[in-house]
């Protein structure tokens, strides 16, 4: 995801979450034109991982006029004694379930979303329906554990005026006129995602095929009015699917919508079904890396996915990365040099005034979508496949994915693949980067010795002291250049860099494998 703007976040009561499973969801909606008011109907199919005498679902309450009123829950078509408030829906079981056992529960409910289902207008002024359900907003509009690690295959069955065309997570079932006015439309999504990831989207569409025959279909969904332009810059989806199964795996859905909408986000990586803010569409596709980010997300976020938003950077940072990493293959290292550059600047000025680590506890969800998630995340991965090597990194990226796919990992999962993979020894890596806040902030001076050596001294002023490597660029007066590297541990170190003349240049990490904040001068 590509963060916006933030929102007041309903937080969901995760109270007795831990005992259940769900295994699948169908969502029956109705969407309707006279009001912003919906009607569904979910039945909701439970694991039980513990023997259980209720069940709590989250959905946000009524209050005032905006909410959900869930007026009925049933079980096998006797109604359950159940209560909704406080955006939990609690119903007691009349027979108790035991642990390993699944059920399926049908809830009836209406009410005028509060939030996670965007009902508003285009910028060309025509009607929209926009789920939005980053990071756990999807009990907003339909009955769910809104957790990220529970993971279930989801059906949605919507029925809307019939001008408008409605696009979902998976593949295409039904598309049916009900009456003169309705159609109901059924999309039905087998392989299980979180509810962060499940979308449904109503508007008038210009739908566009726009790979060059890829082994699945990748179409662009924009409003009427920007149909050319949207088919334009979606179809780079093709060679960006491409890079990723190359370097990762083969992609793991059935089809790719790359959607204009009105999410709040730039873009939203919602499973297979990707949202992009509706300015984003220009016809010049200058939103190369904004498709890059999102399109990386269904790898990372949507199929191996973060067990908790405190690992967000498992989701963000790797989509950041595998973004500069596409940018390089197709633009050149000094692209992607710009962009390490770029984010490394971001990094350093939100350090200085933000003190939390990568791994970040705080429930305010939206407070994560920032420099530590995305361009430090991004960074620590780029010092890994320094750390370890090209080949390395791309094998330990594999294994982490296949190992994942499908379930969910934390930043330990992860170290512990690296490990596995590589052999090498990383606890200190990922505490200093991961763990602690803030960069490396170092002072270096430097000065010519008479022996064909420079004296370099470095001083680390950072609060906590960091282990790294040091790359120096020599540049001669004939242009010629080297680069040496010194490893620093301590407050203070000194250390004698030798050098084949009086250098004319020393520059500090002449190839931008390193984040720090720091300068280098003469004495």
């Amino acid at each position: 995801m590509k963060a916006g703007f933030s929102v007041f976040l309903f937080l969901c009561t995760l109270i007795g979450q831990a005992q259940i499973d769900v295994q699948h969801y169908r969502f029956e909606i109705e969407l309707n034109d006279q009001s912003d008011g919906i009607v569904g109907k979910a039945l909701v199919t439970i694991k039980f991982l513990s023997d259980a005498s209720e069940v709590r679902l989250d959905l946000v309450s009524q209050e005032d006029e905006d909410g959900m009123t869930a007026y009925q829950v049933l079980e096998q078509r006797q109604r359950l004694v159940s209560s909704h408030k406080d955006n939990v829906l609690l119903f007691q079981l009349t027979k108790p379930a035991k642990k390993g056992e699944e059920r399926t529960f049908e809830i009836d409910y209406m009410g005028k979303p509060k939030d996670g289902l965007i009902i508003s207008r285009n910028q060309y002024g025509d009607r929209t329906f926009f789920a939005d359900n980053w990071p756990n907003r999807a009990h907003n509009w339909i009955p769910c554990n809104d957790n990220p690690a529970d993971k279930a295959s989801v059906e949605f069955v919507v029925t809307a005026p019939s001008q408008y065309k409605v696009i979902s997570n998976g593949l295409l079932v039904e598309e049916k006129a009900i009456d003169a006015n309705r159609k109901r439309t059924y999309w039905k999504e087998d392989t299980p995602i979180s509810t962060k990831v499940m979308v449904i989207g109503a508007a008038r569409f210009a739908v566009t095929r726009v790979d060059s025959g890829y082994r699945v279909p990748v179409t662009a969904w924009v409003y009427p009015q920007d149909s050319a332009k949207g088919a334009y810059d979606y179809a780079l989806a093709d060679d960006i699917l491409g890079y990723m199964e190359k370097y990762v795996a083969p992609y793991p859905y059935k089809k790719l919508a790359n959607v204009q909408s009105k999410t709040i986000f730039g873009g939203m990586e919602n499973a297979n079904t990707i949202f992009y803010a509706e300015n984003t569409v220009t016809g010049n596709r200058s939103s190369e890396a904004l498709l890059a980010h999102e399109i990386a997300h269904q790898w990372f976020g949507n199929t191996a996915t973060e067990k908790s938003f405190t690992h967000l950077w498992l989701s963000e940072g790797f989509a950041t990365y595998f973004t500069s990493l596409y940018m390089e293959q197709k633009y050149g290292e000094d692209s992607f040099q710009k962009r390490l550059q770029d984010d490394r600047r971001q990094v350093i000025q939100f350090v200085r005034t933000f003190n939390h680590p990568v791994v970040d506890s705080t429930t305010d969800y939206m407070d994560l979508l920032n420099a530590n998630s995305y361009q430090k995340g991004s960074w620590v991965l780029h010092m890994l496949r320094r750390t370890i090597g090209d080949e390395g990194f791309r094998k330990s990226i594999k294994a982490y994915y296949n190992q994942y796919k499908g379930s969910n990992a934390d930043t330990r999962d992860f170290q512990r693949v690296v490990e596995e993979t590589t052999g090498a020894k990383l606890d200190t890596f990922f505490r200093q980067w991961l763990y602690q806040p803030g960069v490396p902030k170092l002072d270096v001076r430097w000065r010519q010795q008479p022996n064909k050596a420079i004296e370099l001294n470095v001083l680390q002023q950072s609060k906590v002291l960091y282990q790294l490597p040091l790359e120096i660029g020599i540049v001669y007066k004939d242009g010629s250049k080297e680069v040496q590297r010194v490893n620093i541990s301590k407050a203070a170190e000194s250390f004698q860099v030798p050098v084949k003349d009086m250098p004319a240049k020393v520059i500090l990490d002449p190839n931008t494998n390193l984040l720090f904040d720091g300068k280098i001068s003469e004495l």
